[in-house]
């Protein structure tokens, strides 16, 4: 979207203050509420809506109604809040030309009061260009939701840090003025990238500078990861000049060997193809330096030693962790060979205790697997228990008949099977003695008997209650 400042001069104090409810709201909301914006702006007399139609009328603000009423900033309106912070500091007092866009990123100049002209970048993530931010960046970190406006002003705070530290420490950079939400300011660099360069007076100092650039941020501990003819500037002098930091990552990054390697694959690559430049000729006169090279005479990532400070550690770069830092620190502090006995000793108990686990199982296995094959052999000696203990609950609860039958099977006679009524009074006896062993539980035919709730079959047993009581 362009950025057009125009429209600047002609917001209110309300229509700022309804931009900031906006953005408060967006914290926690994709699309903030209607209501909730009239509540964080406290218009009188419900000018919140009034205001609201100004801005979607200049498109700083987006109207969504796909599931309740709401709205969301646009970058034009993101913008206009970052321009406006920096107007009221005094850091700048006017807006020029666009002087460079990128796939993350547009460039614009402008000037102070007293006509400094600085640079200020606009950080515009989630470009159909570079939707897989998230993906190839770690500003997010531990965060599962994210917005666009949001990543991109994470991206501003890192490449604001990382300017500021690396001119501290003698890095040809911008000079970093100040940051607000997604934009940054920083000094206007008087050169050409180095990609608009066709010709140089002395191609191999040139390029020695700039892998010497390379090497120096791998000794402070950091990596560029994006270091090519892009991200270079060049001044008449062929004084050298890096840009674009959002990206950095620490050496201490698992795919740190793989970022250095490239930079230097584009560097080389680029000064071959345009300068002509042959590097076997270069690595056997370089053959004093202190960094080792490969065959092809690119510097080794291994040989670089951090010898100039620990820039990753202070600006948290990505891949260096507080495991990391804390570590590090026993190590200064000579705690290494504590901790590595404390955790063998570690080790050494949890191998005990999975051991024992293990042991534990398996005799647990084998009572269950006794216990099997006790059921399995003992079923037979099981059942004549249970018709000894049935016989013994029928002497218990049941009358004389009950004392005649077993008297008659202690003394060894025989009971008549063709007695009906010896029978099932038998039968009878012996599902008592059965419910009485299992507790009064049913079995699975009563269990799953029709119950009477009322109904036809209900009214049917209560008649033939009644014609059996008559």
């Amino acid at each position: 979207m362009k950025l057009n400042v125009d429209v600047l001069r002609y917001l209110s104090k309300d229509d700022f203050r309804v931009l900031t409810a906006v953005e408060m709201g967006m914290r926690n909301h994709e699309i903030v509420p209607s209501e909730l914006i009239d509540r964080i702006a406290s218009l009188k007399h419900g000018g919140t809506y009034k205001v609201l139609k100004n801005l979607l009328k200049h498109k700083l603000l987006h109207h969504d109604s796909s599931k309740y009423d709401g709205f969301r900033l646009t970058y034009l309106g993101y913008d206009f809040l970052a321009i406006k912070t920096m107007v009221n500091r005094g850091v700048f007092a006017a807006v020029g030309r666009q002087i460079g866009v990128g796939k993350e990123s547009d460039i614009f100049e402008v000037a102070t009061e007293d006509g400094t002209v600085l640079a200020m970048k606009l950080h515009r993530l989630g470009r159909v260009s570079f939707r897989a931010v998230k993906s190839k960046r770690d500003y997010l970190r531990h965060r599962s939701s994210y917005n666009w406006l949001y990543l991109s002003r994470l991206a501003a705070l890192k490449e604001f840090a990382f300017m500021k530290a690396l001119e501290e420490h003698g890095f040809p950079v911008p000079n970093a003025v100040d940051c607000n939400r997604h934009c940054v300011i920083m000094s206007l660099v008087q050169g050409y990238p180095l990609v608009q360069v066709k010709q140089l007076q002395n191609p191999e100092t040139v390029f020695e500078t700039i892998l010497g650039l390379v090497i120096r941020l791998a000794e402070h501990g950091l990596i560029h990861c994006d270091f090519n003819e892009f991200n270079i500037m060049i001044d008449d002098d062929e004084k050298v000049t890096m840009i674009d930091f959002p990206q950095m990552v620490s050496v201490s990054h698992r795919n740190a060997q793989m970022y250095f390697d490239r930079d230097v694959e584009c560097i080389f690559k680029f000064f071959r193809k345009r300068f002509n430049l042959s590097f076997q000729e270069n690595a056997d006169e370089n053959d004093d330096s202190e960094v080792d090279a490969d065959e092809s005479g690119r510097p080794s990532f291994s040989s670089i030693s951090k010898t100039s400070g620990y820039l990753d550690k202070e600006l948290a770069a990505s891949g260096f962790t507080r495991k990391d830092q804390d570590h590090i620190e026993k190590f200064i502090e000579g705690d290494v060979e504590k901790d590595s006995g404390s955790d063998s000793e570690g080790a050494e108990n949890e191998e005990h205790v999975a051991e024992l686990n293990e042991t534990a199982l398996r005799s647990l296995d084998s009572l269950h697997l006794q216990e099997q094959e006790e059921c399995a052999s003992g079923s037979d000696k099981e059942d004549k228990v249970d018709e000894l203990h049935q016989i013994c609950e029928a002497d218990k609860h049941n009358g004389s008949e009950a004392q005649e039958v077993s008297g008659k099977e202690e003394d060894g006679e025989t009971v008549d099977e063709n007695d009906p009524e010896l029978m099932k009074s038998l039968n009878k006896q012996r599902r008592r003695a059965i419910a009485a062993a299992r507790g009064g539980r049913r079995n699975l035919a009563s269990r799953n008997s029709y119950k009477d709730k009322g109904g036809r079959s209900s009214h049917n047993s209560k008649i033939q209650k009644q014609l059996s009581g008559w």
